[in-house]
């Protein structure tokens, strides 16, 4: 009898995990208190970074401390899991943040949308994707399988999200002037790179 209920309490559990693993998780979820899972460390990301062929992320370079509402925020690159200073990361460049997550339908319809428009507006232009949930290695899997090769920010935690007072949706697209401040929110999905192009470029200038 012990033994039964040891086993029926076995396959319960694994039937929530498997549950909670398949099923996408909705905003209205609590953000999570780390950036990222215990198990995502360096050694299991880098066969799923090598696969997945990020573009590096950016870098400040001499462009200064860049937007105030930013600074102090330091995240992990996805593609070679460097430290960025976020603030100095977007200084000096029109940026379009691109806020997601692996579980997101919407957010992988919209990812390739992205990566067009990247390839469109070449260096005029940056698009930096943020990745806001714990599961690194999810979002890699993700992005090899889209082929989208942007640069990503590991963000668990949503802080940019949080710093920027982005509503809770996703996906969601901030736009960032080179001087750092926000031209607009986006909390909406594109289809395409057209429809990117239309919603951002008079925001920032871009021909």
């Amino acid at each position: 009898m012990a033994l039964v209920i040891v086993v029926a309490l076995g396959a319960a559990l694994w039937a929530e995990l498997d549950a909670d693993e398949s099923q996408p998780r909705t905003q209205r979820d609590a953000i999570s208190a780390r950036d990222r899972r215990d198990a995502d460390t360096p050694e299991a990301l880098a066969g799923l970074r090598a696969r997945a062929a990020l573009e590096p992320c950016p870098t400040g370079g001499d462009a200064g401390p860049g937007p105030e509402t930013l600074r102090g925020i330091e995240l992990e690159c996805v593609g070679d899991g460097s430290r960025v200073d976020v603030a100095e990361a977007v200084a000096g460049r029109p940026v379009v943040l691109n806020l997601w997550a692996y579980w997101c339908g919407p957010c992988a319809d919209e990812l390739p949308a992205m990566a067009e428009y990247q390839r469109r507006v070449g260096s005029a232009v940056t698009v930096l994707t943020v990745h806001q949930d714990e599961n690194e290695s999810a979002a890699l899997l993700r992005l090899t399988e889209l082929g989208v090769h942007l640069p990503t920010l590991q963000d668990g935690r949503r802080t940019i999200a949080a710093a920027l007072q982005v509503p809770n949706v996703m996906p969601a697209t901030v736009v960032l002037r080179a001087d750092g401040s926000v031209a607009e929110i986006l909390p909406r999905s594109f289809a395409t790179a057209d429809e990117i192009a239309a919603a951002v470029d008079p925001k920032i200038g871009a021909a």
